[in-house]
């Protein structure tokens, strides 16, 4: 899967809590400052040959849908820094996360029962 960039992203998580939305109602949802109707036409023009929006032709205007789920997206992604970053190590992540305390002892306890569960 392709990677996104910052404006790509953005205009992605509108677009995927949208579930599907029109140019000017993803312009509209967009947060502040919003950018220009043409910034937005073009970055979608961009998810659409990326493979992560579909058109949906409504005569001379277009729906558009995400073609790839927030949760798809967040794992390649999730995978892609752990391998980049981490050699692939996911335990190297966790213990990176409890050196920056960015995880307590309750999440490692909550991240425990979940893997013994499974």
């Amino acid at each position: 899967m392709k990677t996104l960039t910052k404006a790509e992203e953005q205009v992605m998580k509108v677009l995927w809590k949208m579930e599907q939305g029109l140019l000017m109602e993803i312009v509209e949802a967009m947060p502040e400052p919003q950018p220009h109707k043409n910034t937005v036409a073009t970055i979608l023009k961009i998810l659409v040959e990326k493979e992560f929006v579909k058109i949906e032709n409504l005569g001379r205007i277009h729906r558009y849908h995400p073609a790839v789920s927030k949760e798809e997206y967040s794992k390649n992604a999730l995978t892609g820094m752990v391998k980049g970053y981490f050699d692939g190590s996911f335990s190297s992540v966790v213990s990176f996360m409890v050196d920056e305390n960015k995880l307590s002892v309750k999440d490692l306890e909550l991240l425990l029962k979940q893997l013994k569960k499974k």
